[in-house]
């Protein structure tokens, strides 16, 4: 029995040298639009996955400001003033803290430029 405590003891060291993995963050986000289209994709971050249609794009929007969505910021474009408002909700965890973020937007343009294409699907 001797013989394995020295092997234990190290297989206990090398264990605690392993890298320290970010908690994953994973969401569902979820758009409702005003002509009754009503859109739902999950999205997983670090590692990169879920079936939302940009997610490595989302991830790095996500990633820029620390997973707050409401400091999302897209690249300023023309969007038409048509009113068709969209309203979104995201419900995950970013990192391993809980999130809960709900906005609406005038329409699917500048919900998809102001989210920087988080809410794009």
């Amino acid at each position: 029995m001797a013989f394995f405590e020295p092997i234990g003891t190290c297989m206990l060291a090398l264990a605690c040298l392993a890298p320290v993995q970010p908690a994953e963050s994973t969401f569902q986000l979820t758009s409702h639009h005003a002509n009754g289209r009503i859109g739902s994709v999950s999205l997983t971050c670090q590692p990169t996955g879920g079936s939302h249609p940009g997610r490595g794009k989302a991830c790095a929007s996500l990633s820029k400001v620390d997973g707050k969505f409401d400091r999302l910021r897209g690249e300023p474009r023309a969007c038409t003033l048509e009113y068709s408002p969209v309203d979104v909700s995201a419900v995950g965890k970013w990192r391993g803290e809980p999130v809960i973020f709900r906005t609406s937007y005038a329409n699917p343009c500048v919900a998809d430029a102001d989210s920087d294409g988080v809410f794009t699907f």
